[in-house]
């Protein structure tokens, strides 16, 4: 199939490659990949198109995982799933459910796919459960030369480190194995409180809780916090009626309309922050795991979001709240800060060290590239790494700097992909 415009879902880039392909199974793929090969053409698989980066733009072959959406196993005794790249994640929560299991730790939505979703490097927060790569034991991944090679940490484990979070560089990931638990309930306490008192009390709020996060409205000093905690129920899932005021209304179609007047109106956004800041009201329930981290997220953003040193993130937050205060900017969208442990994942955002994430989002259409910039350089003035499906200016030299696996897991890509068969234009940028 040619002329086909791909883009992605803040239509942040746009792709119109030579040749797009929907393989049906994994020796469909490694045919694909092959024929590129003999045409020249550069290879790159899709996944929702949820990143705001050109992770996955190419002007050669474009795979597409629509076809590639079975769960292969589900082994509850082993603790293990083995699901295809194409799946989303809310349609592999549902597989899981019906098995009785669970993933330990999700982000805060689930319409990517899952490869999608590992390989840029998706994270939730969580005081011991870590980001989803954290959750791999085993990949299946067609190479260059068109092999399929099953790699785990006892079986290529080189490749198995560096592929996890490999944004499509060391091959295409046709199948992985996720570490899964038995299914359980989160007792979720949503509520407003003082930024200031979140930042006094950080310590106790994530020690203290299994899961815990914070959005923090600019121009305020409001926060709301959510603090998810395993419990044994029973389960007490939100009324319909609350779910759709709150989730539906209140989150997505309000917040669209508010969020169209302050793109038109910058000046109103202060005084519309103020109002948004204690729209939601405090509220708690229990529900399955799955329900309780993820959300819907109808309404369209650019976003950035860096990993700091987790002891770096009070005076990085006063920062960026002085910025707020002090500058032309006007951000109506609040910023979400999440937390994960230290990971061994070479290129994992959490490698080798505890981390605070603080995202930055600003509605579709209205500037953000000064806002980005400010608070960028507060991000890499403490050691950030970029989400490597985020809006970022990073490059390879400062790149190293941070991800001190960063060359072996280069030296894995000139060993299985020598003539970057996968290669694109970001990832010359970040990779070199």
């Amino acid at each position: 199939m040619t002329d086909v415009l791909w883009h992605t879902w803040a239509d942040t880039y746009r792709a119109r490659p030579k040749r797009t392909a929907s393989p049906n199974s994994t020796a469909e793929v490694a045919a694909a990949v092959a024929s590129a090969a003999q045409e020249g053409l550069r290879v790159r698989m899709v996944g929702s198109g949820h990143s705001f980066t050109d992770v996955a733009v190419t002007d050669g072959l474009l795979l597409s995982p629509t076809s590639l959406t079975g769960v292969r196993s589900v082994d509850p005794a082993a603790g293990t799933a083995t699901v295809e790249a194409g799946l989303p994640l809310c349609d592999f929560n549902d597989a899981l459910a019906a098995h009785g299991v669970a993933l330990a730790n999700m982000g805060d939505i689930a319409v990517q796919t899952v490869a999608g979703a590992v390989q840029t490097g998706t994270h939730g927060t969580g005081r011991d459960a870590g980001g989803l790569a954290s959750q791999v034991v085993g990949l299946e991944i067609v190479l260059a030369d068109g092999s399929v090679v099953e790699c785990s940490a006892e079986r290529e484990p080189e490749l198995f480190h560096a592929a996890r979070v490999g944004l499509g560089a060391f091959g295409v990931v046709t199948a992985l194995t996720m570490a899964v638990r038995p299914a359980f309930l989160l007792h979720a306490r949503e509520e407003p409180m003082p930024l200031d008192e979140v930042l006094e009390r950080l310590p106790e709020l994530r020690a203290g809780n299994d899961h815990f996060e914070f959005y923090w409205f600019p121009h305020t000093g409001n926060t709301n916090t959510k603090r998810n905690n395993i419990t044994d129920g029973p389960a007490r899932p939100l009324s319909r009626f609350k779910e759709w005021l709150d989730d539906d209304f209140l989150s997505n179609t309000l917040f669209e309309g508010v969020n169209r007047v302050c793109r038109r109106f910058p000046g109103a956004v202060p005084a519309v922050n103020q109002v948004s800041s204690r729209a939601l009201s405090a509220r708690s329930y229990t529900d399955v795991s799955h329900k309780v981290f993820t959300s819907v997220r109808d309404v369209r953003f650019v976003e950035m979001e860096y990993a700091i040193p987790a002891e770096h993130l009070v005076d990085v937050l006063r920062e960026a709240r002085r910025i707020v205060d002090a500058g032309d900017h006007r951000v109506s969208f609040p910023v979400e800060v999440r937390f994960a442990p230290a990971d061994d994942v070479w290129l994992s955002t959490a490698y080798g060290r505890d981390s605070a994430y603080v995202a930055v989002h600003m509605y579709k259409g209205t500037p953000y590239e000064a806002y980005f910039a400010d608070l960028e350089a507060v991000f890499t003035s403490v050691g950030g790494r970029p989400h490597w499906g985020k809006m970022h200016t990073r490059d390879r030299s400062y790149l190293e700097a941070v991800y001190p696996r960063l060359g072996d897991a280069l030296a894995v890509r000139d060993r299985v992909d020598p003539l970057r068969r996968f290669g694109n234009d970001y990832l010359d940028r970040v990779f070199g």
